[in-house]
């Protein structure tokens, strides 16, 4: 009997030693890859203005910076000249925006602001094609009202920050952490009743051109 309880013991013993370990790596490992590892591989970059959305989302809407052209090509960010319709004079006594027209609107070029969502060179994205027009007209997202609840299914909501949001640049590609990636396009598009409201294309040269 007494053999049979140190027989059992040893036992436990190594399915205890072989799990303790197998417990601590798991723990090292969450802790690497969820916090060590985006530290090392990620640096923040920051904006060449300390932008706030708040103020502007007060007197202005978002088609009057970020807004499609005639011929289908979005605006993307707001040129200096565009910038300098409002900002030619200071309009408060922000050191931000000072230094913005000092430099920029001053000296007549362009902010190398950081685009979030940059894509890869050999993908292609039509704001045209996910305007809200344009979605109600195919069907897809027939229930917005605005677009900018349509607008925010994709990009973060902006409009009552402060602060730019943090621009996390990846070291190995240079690409930003926000840029979307392949799997986010395929809610849509690759689930053709996402929703109930989703009536997307999911050949490939929809968007790899």
């Amino acid at each position: 009997m007494e053999e049979k309880r140190n027989k059992a013991a040893g036992i436990g013993g190594l399915i205890s030693a072989a799990v303790l370990p197998f417990i601590i790596g798991l723990i090292l490992a969450l802790v690497i890859g969820w916090w060590a590892f985006p530290l090392v591989l990620f640096k923040e970059v920051p904006q060449p203005v300390a932008f706030k959305h708040s103020p502007h989302s007060e007197v202005m809407e978002c088609a009057d910076c970020h807004f499609l052209r005639e011929d289908g090509s979005f605006s993307g960010i707001p040129t200096t000249a565009e910038c300098a319709s409002c900002h030619e004079s200071a309009q408060g006594e922000s050191r931000a925006e000072a230094e913005y027209i000092e430099k920029y609107v001053n000296g007549e070029q362009e902010a190398p602001w950081l685009v979030h969502q940059k894509q890869p060179d050999n993908a292609f994205f039509s704001h045209a094609a996910h305007s809200l027009e344009s979605c109600q007209q195919m069907g897809c997202h027939a229930d917005y009202e605005k677009a900018e609840d349509l607008c925010i299914t994709c990009h973060p909501s902006t409009a009552d920050l402060d602060k730019p949001v943090p621009y996390l640049e990846n070291r190995l590609t240079g690409y930003s952490n926000s840029t979307m990636k392949m799997w986010e396009c395929e809610r849509c598009h690759a689930n053709p009743n996402h929703l109930d409201m989703t009536n997307a294309n999911n050949a490939c040269y929809t968007c790899h051109k």
